[in-house]
């Protein structure tokens, strides 16, 4: 016999908990009965379940528009912000298109930046992605390794979009 997926969406997790509660002879406690419905839920405790559930930040959409502005129509970085913030945020589409689990040369990360920049500053931008800890170099600055970050929401956003534009622009 096959089964049902049911999917069922709980705003509050706690109020169902406590109507759950009131029904039962013998009821666990507030906590417990938290605990329970996460474990039935597949999850190893309350905890768990909601730092897996907990909502994503929305994405600041002004601060991507700006970043989005450095960008031509075919997915180039295209001039360097005067904006600090600015600059972080655009550095998060070169990291994104950086091979990754690969270690480079200066030449070969150079080349790979070149190709993302119409502006040709290589230096800078290697510079600025060590010091947002996004690449990391030996001393004398022979190696080269992207790192991988967790993305924020305004990143992942400002990435999508400037790889539509590459999308577009190749096609």
């Amino acid at each position: 016999m096959s089964r049902d997926v049911i999917q069922l969406t709980i705003d509050d997790l706690s109020q169902f908990c406590k109507t759950l509660r009131a029904e039962l002879d013998q009821p666990p406690s507030h906590l417990e009965t938290m605990g329970l419905v996460a474990r039935a839920a597949g999850y190893r405790n309350f905890q768990h379940l909601r730092a897996q559930n907990a909502p994503k930040p929305a994405a600041n959409r002004k601060h991507v528009d700006r970043a989005l502005r450095n960008f031509d129509g075919r997915g180039q970085f295209d001039n360097w912000p005067s904006r600090t913030s600015v600059q972080y945020l655009c550095l998060w589409a070169i990291w994104a298109n950086l091979p990754s689990r690969q270690t480079l040369n200066e030449r070969q990360i150079s080349a790979c930046i070149d190709e993302l920049c119409s502006f040709r500053d290589a230096p800078r931008i290697r510079r600025t992605l060590v010091e947002m800890k996004l690449l990391t170099r030996n001393l004398d600055g022979s190696a080269y390794q992207r790192q991988q970050m967790p993305v924020p929401p305004e990143a992942e956003v400002l990435i999508a979009a400037v790889s539509s534009r590459r999308k577009q622009g190749a096609g």
